[in-house]
């Protein structure tokens, strides 16, 4: 009975997939023939399955490293069996995307499946020199790798790297379909990359779980289940807010709703919200009849249940990347920032828009919003067992994420691609006003002191925090010394290399651009004033003489700026064609006056922290000094005092 509860629920994920995709293709017209090179009933129906294969493996990979990394004990069997999972999801999605790869060439050119010599010689240039081709070529070439290191690799610490690795492998779908050409690029990409990532967490986890089933006992199956409970609200959060932003683009009105793409969308919504119920009812009722053998019962059949509903939802999805869209997905525009942002120029900058503007980078909203979430939920757990937690930490931590949440979604981000001093705003907040502001809420101590320890052998939130704080590579980045000439020295060299064009001109090296310098910062600003422990701070005079030394190249920085002859990438900023605002020279002036005098401001309020904490400890250290002299009845002044008599009788002495 138990191997039919085994294998039962992975058989339902994967027919209700089949049913699921071949019932969506066949209603909203993505197995129709093409008017033009079509290439035949094989790719047209074997493309969109074979990539629902891709989503199912790959969630199999994903789930089953991250529950291996946060919810099951090496120590115990079950850690070796989901790396098992994780390995074989891994072969079959090399597998299963090198179909995708083969069946890409064909739809894309039009050319029917054939065993000949021409049709290798087009398919080898079709990997090697077209974008589709490549990015499938690397997502297959990363699948292999993953396989290969999930069977060499059973340390939790490779592990990570092994995850991030098989994250990384969807990538390349994350550019693919409807977002590689939406006029809303850069959203549908985050969008898109969040809902597949959150969505392969969410099925591959409870997909190991029923896999490794036989490997958690009775008092095992409910700790580890409650785990991944926690993972899986995230990932239904996260994938019911990007299904969202994704549906918005592609579908555009209400109307849109009726049309068969529409009806799809909503009948993935519908999924969606079954399984939030499912989840419900897992977290509320189910976890704790586990103890119990009627608990089980019901629990393993409702599983079942859950993973065919989730293979409803894959089999929807791959089928929408093959249904024709309400809203058209090609940009037409022919203005010159139409044609280098692929977004129509935004109105004239004002203050009012600036203030009540809005380009939403999903991401880091998200970051924000969670980083809210556990901080407050943190500090009531402390409030909860009666210890108390700085109420200025916690509006520190509160207005650094809102800061950040409006610098990177709100109204200064919709100018940041048109305007050079726009960018270099949201990059001096970034680095310097957002950390001044989060680091003073100490939250590696709040994780420290909120998080329940693990007892079982297993790494939490609180043990993978603690691990990396303590690690060598953290405490080399900690390094006051390291710390300043990262938070100095990417300045240069970021504005002054290829960097800065990589992170305007693509998305990814923009979301690369907004982690570096927030980094960066971070790490600087905790070097100076931070509460968390660091393996070495400097004196207090010399934290002062460091931040001086930074405030001056940030100055040389602006001023350099400022007196440039030449415009910062001319065909970017000085081709945007704008009609409104000061001239591309005039902004970048602005810009550098930014960085000089703007960016100061919150390094002079850094440098009066720094005196103001060093003033407190001197008065601390007398406090302390005070306190031990009462204790020993002034012991060590009246011996002190006896040394200066006896310096003093030695030199009248010799005289």
């Amino acid at each position: 009975m138990n191997r039919v509860q085994r294998v039962a629920g992975p058989i339902a994920l994967v027919a209700a997939a089949l049913v699921a995709v071949v019932a969506s293709l066949a209603f909203g017209g993505g197995s129709a023939p093409l008017a033009l090179s079509d290439p035949g009933p094989a790719v047209r129906w074997g493309l969109p399955i074979a990539k629902m294969f891709v989503d199912l493996s790959s969630a199999g990979t994903i789930g089953a490293l991250l529950l291996s990394l946060f919810a099951l004990s090496p120590k115990k069997p079950e850690f070796d069996k989901a790396i098992d999972v994780a390995a074989a999801s891994a072969a079959v999605m090399t597998i299963a995307s090198g179909i995708v790869t083969v069946l890409s060439f064909s739809d894309a050119t039009g050319t029917p499946l054939a065993a000949t010599q021409d049709f290798s010689n087009q398919f080898i240039q079709f990997i090697s020199q077209i974008a589709l081709g490549q990015a499938w070529l690397i997502t297959t070439l990363a699948a292999a790798v993953v396989t290969v290191l999930c069977f060499a690799v059973r340390s939790q610490g490779w592990l990570v790297l092994v995850a991030v690795l098989a994250v990384g492998s969807l990538v390349p779908i994350a550019l693919q379909g409807h977002a590689a050409g939406t006029s809303g690029h850069n959203l549908a990409i985050s969008a898109l990359g969040l809902h597949i990532v959150a969505a392969a967490v969410w099925i591959g986890g409870l997909l190991t779980l029923v896999l490794i089933r036989n490997s958690l006992d009775r008092e095992r199956l409910p700790i580890v289940l409650s785990r991944y409970s926690s993972f899986a609200l995230m990932c239904f959060v996260i994938v019911g807010f990007s299904g969202y932003l994704s549906a918005e683009l592609r579908v555009g009105t209400w109307s849109a709703l009726l049309t068969p793409y529409g009806v799809l969308v909503i009948g993935k919504a519908t999924v969606l919200v079954v399984l939030g119920l499912f989840g419900v009812l897992q977290r509320r009722w189910l976890i704790a009849r586990l103890q119990t053998s009627a608990g089980r019962g019901p629990f393993w059949l409702m599983v079942t249940a859950e993973l065919a509903f989730m293979g409803l939802a894959s089999g929807i999805a791959a089928a929408l990347a093959r249904t024709a869209t309400p809203v058209q997905q090609v940009p037409t525009g022919t203005t010159p920032a139409e044609i280098l942002t692929g977004q129509p120029l935004p109105p004239p900058e004002t203050l009012w828009r600036l203030i009540v503007g809005a380009n939403v980078d999903p991401i880091w909203l998200l970051v924000c919003v969670f980083g809210l979430f556990f901080y407050l939920a943190g500090v009531w757990r402390l409030h909860r067992r009666g210890d108390k937690w700085p109420i200025g930490r916690t509006l520190s931590w509160i207005g650094g994420m809102l800061v950040l949440a409006y610098i990177t979604s709100g109204g200064l981000a919709v100018y940041v691609d048109y305007l050079f001093s726009a960018h270099m705003a949201m990059h001096m907040v970034l680095t310097m006003l957002v950390p001044l502001l989060l680091v003073p809420g100490a939250p590696v101590t709040l994780a420290a002191r909120a998080i329940k320890r693990r007892t079982d052998g297993s790494r939490g939130g609180r043990e993978w925090i603690l691990l990396i704080v303590h690690s060598r590579y953290a405490g080399a980045l900690a390094n006051p010394f390291v710390a300043a000439v990262l938070f100095a020295g990417s300045l240069w060299v970021f504005y002054y290399s290829p960097l800065f064009r990589w992170s305007t001109e693509n998305h990814i090296g923009h979301e690369w651009m907004i982690a570096h310098f927030l980094v960066t910062g971070y790490l600087f600003v905790q070097s100076l004033i931070g509460i968390d422990p660091v393996p070495f701070r400097l004196a207090w005079p010399f934290r002062l003489v460091l931040l001086l030394g930074t405030m001056v190249l940030h100055a040389f920085f602006g001023l350099t700026i400022m007196t440039a002859s030449g415009l910062f990438l001319p065909d970017w900023f000085g081709a945007m064609g704008r009609t409104w605002g000061e001239t591309p020279m005039q902004d970048q002036y602005l810009a550098g006056g930014i960085a000089w005098s703007i960016g100061e401001i919150p390094t002079l309020a850094l440098a009066i922290i720094v005196a103001v904490q060093w003033s407190h400890s001197d008065a601390r250290e007398t406090k302390r000094k005070d306190r031990a002299s009462d204790r020993t009845g002034n012991a060590d002044i009246e011996e002190y005092n006896a040394m200066l008599q006896r310096m003093a009788d030695r030199d009248a002495a010799r005289h």
